[in-house]
């Protein structure tokens, strides 16, 4: 992955880009089109520039600053599971922190270019891409097939992104439509055509990719699969899901029975996890190096004794602070609930317990680098229990509580958290297994960035974060489009329902 990484520095130092005031943008900088690319090394190059958005770093300079959709600042945990009924609210920062903990999206009305609204340009430079490695004539086929399959892997994936947090956005799909009056239209489209938009892409790439690159931490088959099946899952296309689901599991894929060791360093690679972002413990926090994790940061408290780091960033708990219902949720035999630290001592010693703490500590990610900050634990995006306990979603859905679903989910019990199977209560009828699985979700896939998107689908958004004590606005679960864009766009973008 690091030569993933050398390829995107060099591709961003030597080319730019701009734009029209509807966001989309024209390739630009010290290399021109007529002369970059033209080798199959130049054309693997422009390719990898799909990289980008995914990694886990502060962010990037395109255009204004971007945050990346695994950044610690706006990114997936903080965007689909900090909101959510697992984690306390964090009033100590103020700001987006605080608004994002208590599911409160409004303030985003006023953020700048920074935001992922931005990643419409993306979607537009992704198609650019695509249409010149059609075109190529120094590539062999099966190479420009697997480089438009990453391409399309990564206009896909962050599609989905963009769905989850704005609905439907305007996109260009069409390269004919590049610097053209067709870039002027900013119609939302229709959801079942973004959404199939979105399905075609990712289908190309689960059928083009490979299930294991030679080089890890590119995309590859299962992932196509998996972010395919979370979409037709969260579209309530349990059909579709299903059929997905059944073509990941003979890919090879089983589950560890040490849940912990899923997020160490010395096991990242595993046959579980289908993909993460690749991290390197090497990493400074400059932006031209390579992705880091640095969550033990925003999730040990500032005083907490023990850890290889000095201390959190937080007092007096951690920005990612499980609340005590969700820790109390767990059978008290499950392991997956052993990453969460119910009590420690601080440097000056003083003995904190529930009784003086906002919740639990986590420590998915255990810090083990050696570092002070930056740890090098991948992190990983897709795993085959979140797979497992989709399949089995889907198949309840469909056909009701069947036994090899059951199966799915005592399988992530048993080995995940070696605790029992479900009850005969949980088992009773459809209903019983959906909010059975849906518990289960919670347990197995915390700080995983998946908690908004489950809590939305299981119609349970609402009701589990009043729970909490949050009170977001029921008409507000999606993101505002920020002002800015809609004012330039002379009021042909709609804003995102609610706001």
């Amino acid at each position: 992955m690091k030569k993933i990484l050398y390829f995107i520095i060099a591709v961003l130092l030597l080319t730019g880009s701009s734009c029209n005031k509807n966001f989309d943008p024209n390739l630009s900088g010290l290399l021109s089109p007529s002369t970059f690319p033209k080798t199959p090394e130049e054309f693997e190059l422009y390719a990898l520039t799909t990289y980008k958005p995914f990694g886990a770093k502060w962010g990037y300079n395109d255009v204004a600053y971007q945050n990346m959709f695994f950044s610690y600042e706006y990114g997936h945990l903080v965007m689909f599971d900090m909101t959510t009924d697992q984690f306390a609210p964090f009033p100590e920062w103020g700001g987006f922190w605080e608004n994002f903990s208590k599911g409160d999206f409004t303030f985003l009305i006023t953020q700048g270019k920074q935001s992922h609204f931005e990643k419409v340009r993306y979607i537009t430079r992704m198609t650019q891409i695509i249409a010149d490695l059609e075109k190529s004539t120094v590539l062999t086929d099966a190479r420009k097939k697997q480089l438009i399959a990453e391409v399309r892997m990564g206009r896909g994936w962050a599609m989905f992104y963009l769905l989850h947090m704005y609905g439907p956005l305007p996109v260009i799909l069409d390269p004919a439509k590049i610097n053209t009056a067709a870039e002027s239209d900013l119609t939302r489209p229709a959801r079942a055509d973004y959404v199939t938009a979105i399905a075609s892409d990712l289908r190309f790439a689960a059928d083009n990719l490979e299930k294991s690159p030679a080089e890890y931490g590119r995309f590859n088959k299962g992932l196509a699969l998996g972010v395919l099946m979370r979409l037709y899952l969260n579209e309530k296309d349990f059909t579709k899901a299903e059929s997905v689901g059944r073509e990941i599991i003979p890919l090879g894929y089983s589950l560890l029975t040490d849940y912990a060791s899923l997020f160490r360093e010395a096991t990242e690679k595993n046959s579980e996890t289908i993909w993460a972002v690749t991290c390197d413990k090497a990493a400074t926090g400059d932006n031209l190096k390579g992705n880091f994790n640095i969550w033990g940061r925003y999730c040990y408290p500032a005083d907490m004794k023990g850890i290889s780091m000095p201390s959190g960033w937080a007092s007096p708990a951690g920005a990612f602070t499980p609340t005590w219902a969700f820790y109390d949720s767990f059978d008290p035999a499950d392991k997956r609930r052993e990453l969460m630290i119910p009590a420690y001592t601080t440097i000056g010693g003083q003995a904190k317990t529930r009784a003086n703490m906002r919740g639990p500590v986590l420590r998915k990610y255990p810090d083990e680098s050696g570092g002070a900050d930056f740890q090098g634990n991948d992190i990983p995006l897709l795993r085959y229990a979140d797979v497992l306990l989709m399949l089995a979603e889907s198949i309840n859905q469909n056909s009701g509580p069947t036994s090899e679903a059951i199966g799915f989910v005592n399988e992530v019990r048993q080995k995940h958290g070696h605790i029992g199977n479900l009850s005969a209560t949980d088992i009773a009828s459809k209903t019983a297994l959906n909010d059975a699985i849906f518990r289960e979700r919670g347990w197995e896939m915390y700080f995983e960035g998946v908690r908004k998107m489950d809590l939305i689908r299981f119609g349970k958004w609402q009701s589990a974060l009043n729970a909490a004590g949050k009170t977001p606005d029921p008409n507000k679960v999606l993101f505002p489009v920020p002002q800015y864009a809609l004012d330039v766009s002379s009021g042909k973008l709609k804003q995102t329902d609610g706001y």
